[in-house]
């Protein structure tokens, strides 16, 4: 759709169409990043959840590997069988049978997620079993500070609704502009798709107009 939409705005071109062809299918590969950030924050959502209810079970006398354990049918009926954080503590159980330890789990964990909090925790998690520190007051606090960080996440989200709104009818206006003035006064622009010199003034059009996509999710993309 997006293809066909671009090659007849800038170009009115079947052959430009077949050119772009190859570049949108492969643009689920573009989206690859963002798709990967997506999951990252829902993760994170459900590791802050999972957080609370492991604390919950240390506070009633669970050893650590029992707790995690009994984290799973809580955090199944919270999200589902198939969340993310319900596959990771599956994973955690299976290594305990296996007579993995749980600092070395944790960590394979850390490393998998791609997050820094989850990492962290897993390091002080490892110095406080290790050392006999309090596991139920780190895992709170380590819980308040995720709980935090997406509060403020959430915040940054929400005052920036009607300015992603705004960029997304911005990003049609120049379609819109274009198309009316070619059902209405074809002729107006009809140079602009019959030269040379036309084309190379669409084709820097349509490079300036990807340029201010770009930078306009840069701008809108704020790291907590």
């Amino acid at each position: 759709m997006m293809d066909a939409l671009v090659s007849y705005t800038f170009y009115q071109s079947k052959l430009v169409f077949l050119l772009f062809l190859p570049v949108c299918l492969g643009f689920p590969f573009f989206r690859r990043k963002a798709l990967c950030e997506k999951r990252r924050h829902q993760l994170l959502l459900e590791f802050k959840e999972s957080l609370s209810i492991l604390s919950s079970f240390l506070s009633a006398g669970y050893s650590t590997e029992n707790a995690f354990r009994a984290s799973i049918p809580e955090l199944r009926s919270l999200f589902s069988d198939k969340a993310m954080i319900v596959q990771e503590f599956e994973a955690i159980a299976h290594g305990l049978r296996l007579n993995r330890t749980i600092e070395e789990l944790l960590s394979d964990f850390a490393y998998r997620s791609g997050l820094d909090d989850i990492a962290n925790f897993a390091e002080i998690f490892t110095v406080a079993k290790n050392s006999g520190g309090r596991l139920v007051q780190i895992i709170q606090h380590t819980a308040g500070v995720i709980r935090d960080k997406v509060q403020i996440h959430e915040d940054i989200l929400t005052m920036n609704a009607s300015k992603r709104y705004e960029q997304k009818v911005m990003n049609m206006i120049p379609f819109g502009i274009i198309l009316y003035m070619n059902f209405s006064s074809p002729e107006f622009l009809s140079t602009l798709y019959t030269t040379l010199l036309g084309r190379i003034t669409m084709t820097g059009c349509l490079a300036v107009y990807i340029l201010a996509i770009y930078l306009a999710e840069r701008i809108m993309r704020i790291e907590v």
